[in-house]
């Protein structure tokens, strides 16, 4: 742990970034959360009250606002929380491309998931193994509402995938047990996406009769 800091202020932190890979990693030395789809958010609590801010750094409290009032119900003086904020479709699962409207038109339906604790009560826990980070998060707060905990699933890195895609989820993060916290991209995290985004060419357009319309579509020229 690093020397206590002044917790009558504190600012935002640039996260810490998952690596993109296609296969999880196994072994005892790895945790696998759900890769929830929606707006990475960190959220302070200092003298200044609750904030939270967007991956990039912007004060998006007003835009929270529901979330930032139940936030004060979390029983520390102050804190940084590394977490998600997502909106959920019928089946219970994040649904990205619903966020911005919720935002703006139900915002009663946001939830922040939290999975990772940087500042608690004037100390610095960066320098702490994620085990323990996350154990202490989880003491923080009672389950519900719409702040809640990010559980690692049981199971090996692979296993945990493969349950996890058939469940519908966008896919997991892997993370190393004794992985310390540093801004910027680390294969300490790994993220494990169920589908392959690619761009590629439209070239043109099917019509059968009585069929729906396909697009043609070309990839790497073929």
């Amino acid at each position: 742990m690093r020397k206590p800091v002044d917790a009558a202020r504190l600012s935002f932190i640039r996260p810490m970034e998952p690596e993109l890979v296609e296969q999880p990693p196994n072994g005892a030395e790895w945790s696998h959360e759900a890769k929830f789809d929606g707006y990475r958010t960190q959220m302070i609590k200092d003298a200044e009250g609750i904030r939270l801010f967007t991956k990039n750094g912007f004060d998006w409290t007003s835009k929270y606002r529901l979330l930032a009032e139940e936030a004060k119900s979390i029983a520390a003086g102050s804190f940084i929380i590394d977490g998600e904020v997502i909106v959920t479709n019928e089946a219970g699962l994040s649904d990205f491309h619903a966020l911005r409207s919720a935002i703006s038109k139900r915002p009663r339906g946001l939830y922040f998931v939290a999975f990772d604790l940087l500042h608690l009560n004037g100390h610095d826990l960066r320098d702490m193994a994620l085990l323990d980070r996350r154990e202490i998060l989880q003491a923080a707060f009672a389950p519900g509402g719409h702040i809640q905990f990010s559980e690692a699933f049981p199971g090996t890195g692979d296993v945990v995938y493969q349950l996890a895609c058939e469940a519908g989820l966008e896919g997991i993060v892997s993370k190393r047990l004794d992985s310390v916290y540093r801004s910027g991209p680390t294969m300490a995290w790994r993220k494990i996406k169920c589908y392959v985004e690619k761009e590629m060419d439209i070239i043109g357009v099917k019509r059968d009769s009585g069929k729906p319309a396909m697009v043609l579509m070309a990839d790497d020229g073929r």
